[in-house]
This record gives structure tokens, sequence and C-alpha cells, in this order.
């Protein structure tokens, strides 16, 4: 067994969550009625947004599968994973390499304790409290040295993240930091908010920015500009449906067709790089 302590400020179920905005739209019970009341403003106002939560999961689960069997990579480092939901980085990377091992990092008091309470059993797995911003302070955080070899090529997962991270906090200088401190066979995979320039991106950027303080649509060269340095797997920066879309799962893609996209969907892209 995994003892794991967490330290730090309290749960406040005053105070709406962006972790447990997303476990709500996500279908999950692990938030609170203030968080409900902003996850139902995207219902409610901005019907058909909650897809972008289901894409970008849905990307993300291919991504890890996609590494962990193409790959030797078989250590992830996840900066904001949020609360736990069905098919964590653990699950679908152990699943196809038992051997793999993960640090999940949060400041989130509540991600903090569901992720301990779901990992207490995992001894390849750890729960870092740390923020995204501060990428040294996590690779340096005692519990990723002890799990993590930085000798070995990594995983870093920055799946919808990067875009709670405003300008003038430098996310690009983050995933520099990373790509500064793995070796050459490292992967990063990246999920974003894409900027559509319509009504549904202002609305919801708006949203965001109003209740949280963060929450930055940015464009595809923008996005792709925070990879700088890195070789951009194909198909490239794309909306997470089409990002290496199962083909069993999705008609669409079976018989050789895309499927007509919605205007949320459009508004998430995904995308998997290489440090050569």
């Amino acid at each position: 067994m995994v003892v794991m302590t967490v330290e730090g400020p309290s749960i406040d179920p005053t105070r709406p969550s962006i972790a447990r905005v997303y476990d709500y739209l996500l279908g999950g019970k692990d938030n609170y009625a203030v968080d409900r009341e902003v996850g139902d403003v995207f219902l409610r106002d901005l019907p058909g947004s909650v897809a972008i939560a289901f894409a970008n999961r849905a990307a993300l689960t291919r991504a890890i599968a996609e590494i962990v069997t193409t790959t030797d990579v078989q250590q992830f480092i996840d900066p904001g994973s949020g609360l736990p939901t069905a098919d964590n980085v653990h699950q679908v990377a152990q699943r196809h390499a038992p051997e793999s091992r993960i640090v999940y990092v949060d400041n989130d008091p509540q991600v903090l304790v569901h992720g301990c309470a779901l990992l207490e059993q995992n001894d390849r797995t750890r729960v870092v409290r740390a923020d995204v911003r501060d990428p040294e302070g996590v690779r340096t955080h005692p519990d990723t040295a002890e799990l993590i070899d930085f000798d070995r090529p990594v995983a870093v997962v920055l799946s919808a993240v990067l875009h709670h991270v405003n300008d003038e906090e430098d996310p690009a200088g983050i995933v520099r930091h990373w790509r500064d401190h793995v070796p050459s066979g490292s992967h990063f995979f990246v999920s974003h908010f894409r900027s559509g320039d319509n009504a549904e991106t202002v609305a919801a950027e708006r949203t965001l920015q109003h209740t949280f303080g963060r929450g930055r649509w940015r464009t595809d060269e923008e996005i792709a500009s925070l990879l700088d340095g890195l070789e951009i797997l194909a198909p490239g920066i794309v909306p997470a449906p089409l990002w290496r879309p199962d083909k069993a799962a999705d008609p669409w893609s079976a018989c050789g067709a895309e499927r007509e996209l919605s205007a949320w969907e459009r508004l998430i892209v995904a995308g998997l790089a290489r440090k050569a």
C-alpha cells in the first residue's frame, strides 16, 4: 500500500472549481451547487458545449493508448490532471503496459483527496500537490523523483490545461521547461480550446474569465507555437474527434468518411508531439 498525505488548503464548497465544473459536465458527482451553477451556464445557455469535454476525454484516452502501444514510453506526468473519472491515464496505460508509472499533478484540494483515495493501492502512481505553472517544482518534487526516471523518455500530458494559463503566465515557457528536461523520445500530448472566431467562442471564453479569471482560447497557430522545438506528429493539431479516431467506435471513420463536426467539437483540438 502507498500512504499519501494531502496537505494544503481545505475544500471550499462556496467557490467554483475548474476541476469540479469539468466533472459535472462529464456526468460526475464530485461537485457542489456552486460548480453546477457554472456548469449549467454551459448546458443551458451554450447548448452543445458539453461536447468539448467529452471530445477531449476521448482524445486523451486514445493518445495514452497510442503512446504505450507504439513507443517505449511507460512514464507519464499529468499536470492539471483534474478529478478522477473513467479511463484515467494510469488505467489506460497500465491496461496495455502494467509497468507504466504515472504522476498526477494538481493544486485543487478535492482532486488531491479523491486522487489519493483512488490510487491508494497502486504503487506505480503518485499524486503531487503542485501548480502546473511551476514545472520545476513538479519535476523536483520528491514523489516525482521517486517514480520518474528522467534518463528515460517521459510522456508529458497537458490535457485541457494550457488554455487555463493566461498569456502573461507564459504557457509556452511551461512546455519549454519540460521539453528541456526530458530526454529524446519523450512525447507531449496537448489538447486546447481553439478559437473559432465565432459567437460560441466569445460566450464560452467570457464565462470562464468571469468565473475563474482564466480561460484563453487560442488559434491553431498559437497552439502549435506552444510546441515549438518538438516534432508534431500526424495528423497535426486537429479537432479532438479527428485526432486518430477509433475506427471500431466511429462508423464514419471505419468507412473512410469524415463526419461533420458540430461547432463545439471544433473548439477543442488535440495533438501529439515528440522530442527528437
